[in-house]
C-alpha cells in the first residue's frame, strides 16, 4: 500500500480527495480501506494525477511550474533585448548599460538584502579588528 502512496503519502492523499471528491469523506485511500475499490484503482488514481499538484510541488519542492521558468526566460530575454538596443543606439559618449541580473528562479542563491549583507561585512571587519587587537595586545585577554 505504502508503494503505491510513494514518498509523500500526505500529498498524494491530499491530491486525491481533491480530484476525487465522489468517493466521500477520506478520498479514494478510505475507499480503498473500506473495500470499494482495488489497489491496481488507486494505483491508477495515483499515476494519473496532475503535474501541478501537492504531489508534484512536494516532489520538486517549490511551486514553480513549467510556465513560470518560460515567463522567468521571457523575462531575461527582453531585459537583454532592450539593454542591447539601448546600447546599440546610445550616444557616443555615454557608457555603455550593463545587462541586468537574471530573474530569480528556485535553486537559485536567495538575493541578499543590502542592509544585511553591509551589516554582516561590518561584523565580520570588527571581529577581524578584535582578533588582530588580541594577538599585538595579549594583555587584554
Amino acid at each position: 500500500m505504502l508503494d503505491v502512496l510513494g514518498d509523500y503519502p500526505e500529498a498524494v492523499e491530499a491530491d486525491l480527495a481533491h480530484h476525487y471528491p465522489e468517493y466521500g469523506a477520506g478520498g479514494p485511500v478510505a475507499a480503498y480501506w473500506r473495500g470499494e475499490i482495488t489497489l491496481r484503482w488507486l494505483r491508477v488514481m495515483v499515476e494519473g494525477l496532475p503535474p501541478d499538484g501537492a504531489v508534484a510541488r512536494a516532489a520538486r519542492g517549490h511551486h514553480w511550474t513549467q510556465a513560470d521558468y518560460h515567463r522567468a526566460d521571457d523575462v531575461d530575454l527582453l531585459g537583454r533585448l532592450v539593454t542591447a538596443f539601448l546600447n546599440v543606439n546610445r550616444a557616443e559618449n555615454s557608457p555603455e548599460m550593463p545587462y541586468p541580473e537574471p530573474v530569480w528562479r528556485p535553486g537559485d542563491p536567495v538575493p541578499e538584502d543590502p542592509a544585511t549583507a553591509a551589516e554582516e561585512k561590518r561584523l565580520a571587519a570588527r571581529r577581524a579588528f578584535e582578533h588582530i587587537n588580541a594577538q599585538v595586545r595579549p594583555e587584554k585577554r
